[in-house]
């Protein structure tokens, strides 16, 4: 199928149809292994080295990004993401064996391969905007990032079957949830193979015959393209400011709470309502950043995100406060990715897209896993309530910078993003 058999609206729909499957199934992958990384690195290594077993997650979604960058570049984004959800498939069937054979090193290389699925999650929100207009392409982003929502309800409560379904051939309990993870990313796998044609990005490319590429198609053409453009900068420090304060802050809540009496029954109530903020209400976020503009919506996110420490840091023992803290948390987070997301596209050339967007996965990641690590240590040694003191005035840092940098030369890109 090429864009000469089919018209663009069409292509669009046929698109987005198949990456919504395929999302749904890699929601659901993600959801039931990252939920469960913890209690497998746990059995295998102790409860010392069970938090490190969800750190490889974080750290394997930044490093295939980075090979995966100039395959999607080259190649387009079909066999980009076929190839970063069967490496996840890969990584949970790694993960798979080394509960059997009880070895933590395999275990960690599983789980770091198995993080490709989530590099494969988010990329797909780019692929969704490939052919969108630029006055829908929020939209277009956050019904990707709404779809992770089926994954993220179901993935969990699919964790006690999967448990269950392996324990007959010897195969430890905990291992179960990876091996259901694996055969869902490898269908969703099947499902881009198949249904991705024609390629998103390689026909954005063919509509703009007159665009070149200007470099290899690397993380660091990635890099120079983001960094041409006041907007591209913007947008690029706003994913990852937006993730880590998400990150930092949820990451340390189920632990505050614990010490002010809450069990791991509400704590996980808690955190679903996080989920239930971070994706169910993407799409109204997409509206709000095509209808008053990508900057706007930013500052909205930067205004949910602060409020929700704020709450946080002064729920104490009203478990209430803490469950609408992490929600707003979420709607804050939902707000600054689509929003950002949809300025980088915006404000780089088609040619440079998949690069630019590879650097913002590879950032957004690492800028994580740095800030849940020092947020760690923040709450050991000062506390729960100099942590969000510390994302507010980060969070304020970048505001306001942000609001500098929207007065700065633009090009036409940067015109029609703001």
């Amino acid at each position: 199928m090429t864009t000469a058999t089919v018209s663009l609206p069409a292509l669009r729909h046929r698109t987005t149809v198949v990456l919504l499957a395929s999302q749904v199934l890699g929601g659901i992958g993600i959801g039931i292994g990252i939920a469960f990384a913890t209690v497998v690195g746990a059995r295998v290594g102790g409860d010392a080295l069970g938090g490190l077993a969800a750190t490889a997650t974080v750290v394997g979604t930044a490093l295939v990004a980075v090979p995966l960058t100039p395959l999607m570049s080259a190649w387009g984004r079909r066999p980009g993401l076929a190839l970063a959800y069967l490496t996840g498939a890969a990584g949970a069937a790694l993960t798979v064996l080394a509960a059997l054979v009880s070895n933590y090193p395999l275990l960690l290389l599983g789980l770091t391969a198995f993080g490709g699925s989530s590099t494969a999650s988010f990329q797909a929100r780019f692929a969704a905007a490939d052919l969108t207009p630029p006055d829908r392409r929020a939209r277009a982003i956050s019904l990707l990032v709404w779809a992770t929502t089926i994954g993220a309800v179901l993935g969990p409560s699919l964790a006690t079957p999967a448990s269950r379904s392996v324990t007959a051939w010897g195969i430890p309990a905990a291992a179960g949830p990876f091996a259901w993870a694996c055969a869902a990313f490898a269908a969703a796998a099947v499902i881009i193979a198949a249904g991705l044609r024609p390629d998103p990005l390689l026909t954005a490319r063919a509509l703009a015959p007159t665009t070149a590429r200007s470099g290899s198609g690397s993380v660091w053409s990635g890099f120079r393209a983001v960094r041409a453009t006041p907007m591209g900068r913007i947008a690029l420090t706003t994913v990852a400011v937006v993730h880590t304060a998400m990150a930092s802050v949820m990451s340390m809540t189920p632990l505050e709470m614990s010490h002010h009496g809450a069990g791991m029954d509400l704590i996980g109530l808690v955190v679903s309502a996080h989920v239930l903020g971070m994706y169910a209400f993407s799409p109204a976020m997409g509206w709000l950043a095509d209808r008053v503009g990508r900057i706007t919506a930013i500052c909205v996110s930067v205004a949910f995100l602060a409020v929700a420490a704020l709450l946080a840091t002064t729920a104490g023992t009203s478990h209430t406060q803490s469950m609408a803290a992490l929600f707003v948390l979420g709607l804050g987070w939902s707000a600054g990715l689509v929003a950002g997301s949809a300025l980088l596209t915006d404000s780089v050339p088609a040619a440079d897209r998949s690069a630019a967007q590879g650097l913002s996965d590879l950032v957004m990641s690492s800028a994580a896993a740095l800030g849940t690590a020092v947020a760690g240590v923040v709450v050991a040694q000062a506390g729960y309530a100099w942590l969000n003191a510390a994302v507010i005035l980060v969070l304020l840092c970048f505001a306001a910078r942000t609001l500098r940098g929207r007065t700065a030369p633009a090009t036409n890109a940067d015109r029609t993003a703001a």
